[in-house]
């Protein structure tokens, strides 16, 4: 049994309530409607090959910040004053951080990295603070992370004082660091490695929380498509490309929730090592989801500023790159998930390759046709795919239930 003093601090476990999402979570979300938008307005002023780079990193560092904090909520109840609290303060953080993202890597990049390491350590220190009193695995467990991403800030913050080309190093350091530390178990010397048992998580919750940062990155799209339409001249042209632009983010939210997180949800709620499960499948993979999201929203208001004409590289690249990271993300997430290899998605991102074999030769509407058409044929055989998945483990766990049972 935990002690009074750890009553009520932790969320439930098994019971109809333990996978909830609480109004204190919203909440905090509204700070990354803002954080998408500041990242895909700061690609559209620079639509390169440094403005991607810069694009990936940033994209990392703030999908990294909310997952964490999303484990943090799994274990504790976010109805406690202590935990909202913590959720507020966050969210000035978050604000600062997502404020400066347009010019991080100019003038801003002190205050952006002074914000997320403040985001990332205060957090995880706070955490420990909590669990002071009892709890001593989860409480080692989030004094390596502590350690780890004091490290990490380090990097942060010096990047964040050098300038050009050092700046992206000492980020780019930083942002590995932190990516390669949980699958390494956060090792430190002495302490060791948490294993993936003590992550013991809320796989409803955790599948639900992802779920809800998609529909934020979905939401941002929808909102850039919409806002872009309206401050265009309106025509044929224009009205077939928005209508085009418009399917496709539904297609790519239809592809997901309809098949992707269903699946999931079922997988993770009967495994026997959810921890390892939400560690690769959520907390890495729905990076690219993310990310293809956000890109495929900059490739929206690029098709309705340029419906006709030539497609150009970087056009084409965009286009095709969104949903292609989207599909590859799924494709990632169901495999690890379920074991099996996902035929739809690797299917969809394959004539999306070919597809830019011919990109050259289509104007971007035609090219975006092209493309809803194949995320609506992905989404349809995703979900008869991703039905027959969840009866196969359906019937698995009754046959093991009998089997144990009659043991």
């Amino acid at each position: 049994m935990k002690p009074p003093s750890q009553a009520g601090l932790l969320r439930g476990r098994g019971n109809s309530d333990s996978g909830k999402v609480s109004f204190i979570e919203l909440f905090f979300d509204l700070i990354f409607v803002f954080a998408v938008t500041q990242l895909s307005h700061s690609f559209l002023g620079h639509l390169s090959l440094g403005g991607a780079i810069e694009l990936v990193l940033l994209t990392m560092a703030v999908w990294w910040v909310w997952i964490f904090t999303a484990w943090v909520i799994n274990w504790f109840n976010a109805e406690m004053r202590q935990i909202r609290l913590m959720l507020i303060v966050l969210m000035l953080l978050g604000l600062i951080m997502s404020a400066s993202i347009p010019e991080a890597f100019g003038s801003t990049g002190l205050y952006f990295a002074a914000a997320y390491t403040l985001f990332q350590v205060g957090r995880t220190a706070y955490t420990v603070w909590m669990l002071r009193r009892d709890l001593k695995e989860l409480r080692i467990n989030f004094i390596r992370i502590l350690v780890w991403l004091s490290g990490s800030g380090v990097f942060w913050i010096a990047g964040g004082i050098a300038e050009g080309t050092d700046r992206l190093a000492l980020w780019i350091a930083a942002i590995v660091l932190e990516y390669a530390a949980p699958s390494l178990g956060f090792w430190v010397p002495r302490l060791g490695r948490t294993p993936t048992s003590v992550w013991d998580v809320e796989g409803s919750h955790m599948a639900e929380r992802c779920g809800l940062f998609i529909i934020i990155a979905l939401g941002e799209s929808i909102l850039l498509i919409g806002a872009t339409f309206a401050d265009t001249a309106w025509s044929l042209t224009t009205m077939a490309a928005f209508v085009s632009a418009f399917v496709i983010t539904v297609a790519l939210w239809w592809i997901y929730f309809d098949a992707t997180s269903k699946t999931g949800h079922d997988f993770i709620a009967h495994s026997s090592d959810p921890g390892r499960l939400a560690r690769s499948a959520y907390t890495y993979t729905h990076l690219l989801l993310v990310a293809g999201i956000i890109v495929t929203a900059v490739a929206g208001e690029l098709l309705l500023a340029h419906p006709s004409g030539h497609t150009e590289a970087m056009t084409a690249l965009v286009l095709l790159g969104g949903p292609g990271l989207f599909l590859l993300g799924n494709a990632l997430f169901m495999y690890i998930v379920s074991g099996v290899v996902p035929a739809p998605y690797l299917a969809g991102s394959l004539v999306l390759l070919l597809l830019s074999l011919l990109a050259g030769s289509l104007s971007p509407l035609a090219l975006s046709v092209l493309i809803a058409v194949v995320l609506i044929l992905v989404s349809v055989w995703g979900h008869f795919f991703s039905e027959q998945l969840r009866k196969q483990s359906t019937a698995r766990m009754k046959h093991l239930d009998s089997s144990a049972m009659k043991g």
